[in-house]
């Protein structure tokens, strides 16, 4: 309420919820161009001729200048400054900017051109960069790759200051309310993307028979447009709260640097920071190779192209299925009629069981994947409503982290012993990226609403982008070396080396059958020191009362 005691939008709950609405959307369409290359690698490999190095050398670039030149640090302090409205825009713009040149990279308009025999000849050896082994590029390259590499760095600019900007703006709009619902359900939304990603992002590079990469990127593009809108959108929504409130965009108190040692030197600080980098450093970089690991690990069939399972209409059918999932699973959670609850959580059971049996007959691992974040969905607004009114964020981090490793020790042992099996193999594959897809709901609704427990208000900005800045530095390091493992552990592998032998001959349609046990492993390895973190983070809060076991809404 205001002072003369006129309502503000936020204290509206449809508002509220749809200024939640309009940034999660944006970051729904960010979410799909992030992975956008992830379902298509093999395609990537036969037409491009990026292998495993390559591939993960440009995944990790996404957030190189966010690491290595502290972009995220000044994106934080620019939020701070300039307020959510202006630096959601400028984050909007930056990664249309990033999408298009990732998009000529990728496309038969940059072959032949000036400027690829450029990339070809430069940027082999970055002094400094090289010598401590973060390069971005190294010799041998792919062009296409190095200028795609450069493209996603920008993009990476704006996703990772989207990202910041988006959870300050649901601390603006939800503080005191249902701050971890509200980014439960934002990252539940926003994670339909990765689904999305992986259906259509195949379906339109393979359009009309024949394999074209780029119309993938070009349909993320159109997606990055639309993200930009919705933000153009929610600026004009931002501003008529603050005329409404008579609050400043920019603040009285202005950012000082010494407000970041306010920050760093919080043990509590340090402890999420660590857990998020640990644990996302588990989920992002196997998304960038999740369906080639499964294509490696399966025995799949691919459907007729002449019959229905290999048509274009399933791919349609089969999106309408998984959105009928995803809306009935994540409304059951605001029904208080147990009637209507229980008949929409029925639906959505139904509906998943229909959409796996699709995935099954189509017999493409992409479509199999993509139904990493539909238990998510369903979950993430039940956690996040029990964070808000029961709290034990720090002990659900935990129980995150044990789930983590079983899955990556599942792909990486039991999975593989499944091939020849297809029924059985896509049950345990379909199992296993479901758990770890609620695994994955349990860090946005009960880490990312503990940060404003742990630093003033006027330095939340500064706060998350810190952590995305840790964050990113996993973000950046784990798919290089997840490629670099597989091309060391796979350099005796007689299969391996026959594929590429055949790709370099001008072969088509041809899969190298890496073995993905040692990189999965070491992806385990970071679930359990995040585990080991969690316990400790859980004794510090009781300790020191950090309040992460508390409920955000009192009383």
């Amino acid at each position: 309420m205001t002072q003369t005691g006129i309502k503000t939008l936020r204290d509206s709950a449809a508002m509220r919820w749809i200024a939640l609405l309009l940034l999660a959307l944006a970051m729904f369409c960010a979410y799909i161009f992030m992975d956008i290359l992830s379902p298509i690698k093999d395609l990537m490999e036969s037409t491009r001729g990026w292998d495993s190095n390559a591939f993960g050398t440009m995944q990790g670039a996404e957030t190189f200048l966010n690491v290595f030149v502290f972009f995220l640090i000044f994106a934080g302090i620019i939020l701070d400054k300039m307020g959510v409205r202006f630096t959601a825009v400028l984050s909007g713009a930056v990664m249309l900017a990033g999408g298009l040149i990732k998009f000529y990279a990728v496309s038969p308009a940059f072959d032949g051109t000036s400027l690829q025999a450029w990339f070809t000849t430069h940027l082999n050896h970055i002094p400094v960069f090289e010598q401590l082994g973060v390069s971005p590029f190294y010799e041998g390259m792919p062009a296409s790759a190095k200028l795609a590499a450069f493209g996603f760095m920008i993009f990476g600019c704006g996703a990772e200051m989207a990202g910041i900007t988006v959870s300050r703006g649901i601390v603006k709009w939800f503080k005191g309310r249902e701050t971890a619902l509200a980014m439960g359900s934002e990252m539940a939304l926003a994670r339909l993307g990765v689904a999305t990603c992986m259906i259509f992002s195949p379906y339109f590079a393979k359009l009309g028979g024949e394999v074209h990469v780029e119309n993938s990127v070009k349909f993320g593009v159109v997606l990055l447009c639309i993200a930009l809108i919705m933000f153009v959108t929610y600026f004009f929504m931002d501003k008529k709260l603050d005329s409404q409130t008579g609050e400043a965009e920019e603040k009285d108190d202005p950012f000082k640097i010494s407000d970041i040692g306010k920050i760093l030197s919080s043990l509590g600080f340090w402890l999420v920071a660590l857990l998020c980098v640990l644990y996302y450093s588990a989920i992002f970089p196997f998304q960038k190779y999740a369906v080639n690991m499964l294509q490696c690990n399966l025995t799949l069939t691919e459907a007729d192209p002449n019959s229905f399972w290999g048509g274009d209409s399933v791919t349609i059918i089969q999106y309408v299925v998984m959105l009928l999932v995803a809306v009935c699973a994540f409304a059951s959670n605001f029904s208080k009629k147990k009637g209507l609850k229980f008949g929409l959580m029925a639906i959505a059971v139904i509906a998943l069981v229909v959409y796996c049996y699709m995935g099954y007959m189509r017999g493409t691992a992409e479509t199999i994947f993509a139904v990493f974040p539909l238990l998510a969905v369903a979950i993430t607004p039940i956690l996040g409503n029990y964070v808000d009114h029961k709290g034990k964020a720090a002990s659900m981090l935990m129980i995150g982290s044990i789930l983590l490793v079983i899955c990556h020790l599942t792909f990486a042992f039991i999975l593989p012993m499944c091939k020849g099996s297809a029924v059985g193999g896509t049950v345990v594959a379909y199992v296993t990226i479901l758990v770890l897809g609620a695994s994955f709901s349990l860090v946005p609704a009960a880490l990312w609403p503990s940060v404003p427990k742990l630093v003033d208000e006027k330095i939340i900005g500064s706060a998350y982008a810190l952590i995305f800045w840790i964050q990113n530095i996993g973000l950046w390091l784990f798919p290089l070396l997840i490629g670099k493992v597989l091309e060391s552990s796979n350099a005796t592998n007689q299969a391996v080396i026959d594929a590429k032998a055949a790709i370099d001959a001008g072969q088509s349609g041809i899969l190298v059958p890496y073995d993905y046990k040692w990189a999965l492993v070491m992806l385990a390895c970071l679930g359990v020191a995040a585990l080991v973190i969690g316990v400790y983070l859980k004794a510090v809060d009781k300790k020191k009362g950090l309040g992460l076991e508390e409920p955000n809404i009192k009383g």
